[in-house]
């Protein structure tokens, strides 16, 4: 599906768009302090959230409906536009009743087709920004679908918010970026705004002018990020949550790089080292196809032998030898593991059709 947008911000805005608030609702005077804070900095949009679904009950799930006229207080003493997280059709109503002026569906909402099409539904014949997060799960195409739900209602100003995957395992993120989801998605999308939530992916503070730098060398167009006059007295995800003062701190420190270049000079030595790119390319998928037709052969040798495929021991070593080779060579450990995993798949796939035809 190709999109045909209107712009997210009338008039358009100045990268990077911002997104900023505290986490949750928690006072009438906590939004209005976090407000007078943020206003300075000329944010696109002030968030905070009303409705908080917790993994766990117990944890403070919001003020609810009693935080909406608080939004409303923010949006008339200092003029900022206003935006909250639904996930029915029911938030959306109360939020509109209450001057919201744009919503986002958060990631555990994005996840479900039927509480979308809910909200959809309810969208039909609005002109209002919509932000669709990514689902909690890299699912790309529940994305997708999230977004074509809100877009075949009618919504036209619409952006997606990049907040990171849950996954098992230690990490030093709190939601791990998994960076090449957002980036295929802006590869099938290039008109569609996309912003960081750089909270969410963090999960702590020290993290997030590194991501949210990485995200604006990587183009994308603005910021989500939780910002509270008090972090360390915050009411939820207290640890990622930054002041306003430290919030320009970030923003003054973030390089904004251009995402291309009409020099000619430029041009020229770019397309060179592509070029150059494009041959070692080459070279690696004739190397990977020879190592695939021995990989038959080994099949075929084992099968006369009635030997099975998977030989544990052999892909240890494997695995082992290439992560210090590749180390050798300036790779991440975690890319050579991926990359061996994706060949080791492949190579599988071969004997088995040479195992089974």
């Amino acid at each position: 599906m190709k999109l045909k947008l209107k712009p997210l911000v009338e008039g358009g805005f100045k990268r990077p768009l911002l997104v900023a608030g505290p986490c949750s609702a928690e006072t009438e005077e906590q939004l209005l302090a976090a407000a007078e804070g943020l206003a300075p900095l000329e944010i696109d949009f002030f968030r905070a959230g009303v409705w908080k679904p917790r993994t766990r009950p117990g944890n403070f799930e919001g003020a609810g409906i009693s935080a909406l006229p608080w939004l409303r207080k923010v949006k008339e003493r200092y003029g900022l536009k206003i935006i909250t997280e639904v996930a029915n059709k029911e938030h959306l109503f109360q939020a509109l009743k209450n001057g919201v002026d744009a919503v986002w569906i958060g990631a555990r909402t994005t996840v479900n087709p039927f509480s979308v099409q809910e909200i959809a539904d309810a969208l039909q014949g609005l002109d209002l920004p919509v932000f669709i997060k990514n689902p909690i799960n890299p699912d790309l195409n529940l994305w997708i679908g999230a977004i074509e739900r809100i877009y075949k209602a009618g919504i036209r100003r619409l952006a997606v918010v990049h907040r990171g995957y849950s996954a098992h395992g230690a990490s030093k993120y709190r939601n791990k970026p998994l960076w090449q989801m957002p980036i295929e998605l802006k590869r099938r999308f290039p008109d569609l705004p996309i912003l960081v939530d750089n909270s969410h992916i963090c999960g702590e503070r020290s993290g997030l002018l590194a991501v949210a730098q990485k995200a604006m060398d990587l183009n994308y167009d603005g910021l989500m990020t939780e910002v509270h006059p008090d972090p360390d007295r915050a009411w939820s995800d207290k640890a990622q949550q930054i002041s306003p003062s430290s919030f320009a701190e970030l923003l003054s420190a973030l390089v904004l790089r251009a995402p291309s270049s009409t020099d000619e000079r430029f041009q020229t030595k770019l397309e060179q080292l592509r070029t150059e790119i494009d041959e070692i390319d080459e070279q690696l998928l004739d190397l990977l196809g020879r190592r695939m037709q021995v990989a038959e052969q080994i099949g075929r040798y084992k099968k006369e032998n009635g030997i099975a495929i998977l030989q544990t021991h052999r892909w240890n070593i494997i695995l082992q030898k290439a992560q210090q080779m590749g180390l050798e060579r300036g790779l991440s450990k975690e890319f050579v593991e991926a990359y061996l995993h994706a060949i080791h798949e492949e190579s599988i796939n071969h004997q088995t059709k040479v195992m089974n035809p």
